[in-house]
């Protein structure tokens, strides 16, 4: 696209999945289905939960949250994604870029902090569940959501305006599906360290509090059902938090696979296919983990499908 060394970048180029040109309607057609398939989930999850007086509690209050965050996710990555497997030039201009990595950016690190307080709420529930309705009352689950949105917006922001404080010229193509910091960092013809320093502590602090809050509830979920005689109340105590757990267990997975493979094996086309999994799979599945195990969920559906 540029002329010279000096030509300041006005559009990237996205690589996409892949580059073959025989894959791009099959891809297509693939990704439209989990798209589809994200929406409607996601849609469904949203909409029993709003309207069923069955769900007016704190752990169906922050599922309808994480659902709305899937589907946000998976809304900013697939139509620009799909749009270009159609499209002879995968191309997005400079603010499109910088706009889609903000709105990744705000889900992403909105749904790492969302299923830390998921945790918790499962560790008060399990460990604590005569003071369950005092602890996570209305007003405390409004608040860990909005300060859940206003801490990811405001990383977001500033991780942002980091990456694209930097110099882009004569390179523009993104090894990528999406605008994402790494590939984008690796090609700016400007000094990368400062906003490399920021996208590394801001992604290393999130995740590993985030984690530890996880670990930590359900350390103590795990010691709580274990003193419990029955094993029907063990099984029974266990069963709220499965759907949970599974679906931590994929998200987090799939970020540590990314994040803590070798220097030396480490590329941009690992982490496409893992961002494939964590932007678009996952937001596919988490609907059907909370509702697969879920008998509530499944009679609201079918209750509502038939209505």
């Amino acid at each position: 696209m540029a002329n010279g060394n000096f030509t300041r970048v006005t559009e990237f180029i996205l690589t996409g999945v892949s580059e073959c040109l025989d894959l791009q309607i099959p891809l297509f057609f693939v990704f439209l289905v989990i798209y589809g398939l994200t929406v409607t989930g996601n849609l469904s999850i949203i909409t029993l939960t709003s309207v069923d007086s069955r769900f007016q509690t704190p752990m169906y209050f922050f599922l309808r949250h994480l659902a709305i965050i899937n589907l946000g996710n998976s809304t900013v990555i697939a139509p620009k994604m799909l749009t270009n497997f159609l499209a002879k030039k995968h191309t997005t201009s400079y603010y499109e870029c910088a706009t889609q990595l903000g709105g990744f950016l705000v889900f992403i690190v909105a749904e790492i902090f969302l299923l830390a307080v998921m945790a918790y709420d499962r560790y008060v529930a399990i460990c604590n569940p005569l003071l369950y309705t005092a602890v996570m009352s209305r007003q405390v689950c409004f608040l860990l959501v909005s300060l859940t949105y206003l801490y990811s917006f405001s990383t977001a922001v500033v991780v942002s305006c980091c990456v694209f404080s930097v110099s882009y010229c004569s390179s523009n193509v993104i090894n990528h599906f999406y605008c994402d910091t790494v590939p984008l960092l690796a090609l700016s013809c400007s000094d990368t360290s400062f906003p490399e320093t920021v996208v590394f502590i801001s992604a290393s602090t999130n995740l590993m509090f985030s984690i530890t809050v996880v670990v930590a509830s359900y350390f103590n979920i795990i010691l709580s059902i274990l003193r419990i005689r029955s094993s029907e109340g063990r099984k029974r105590a266990f069963s709220t938090c499965t759907s949970h757990m599974t679906a931590v267990s994929v998200f987090y997975g799939t970020l540590l696979f990314m994040y803590l493979q070798p220097r030396n094996s480490h590329s941009l086309d690992t982490d496409k296919m893992a961002s494939v999994f964590y932007t678009l799979v996952i937001p596919m599945l988490n609907p059907m983990i909370y509702s697969l195990r879920n008998k509530d969920v499944k009679a609201a559906l079918r209750k509502f499908l038939t209505n």
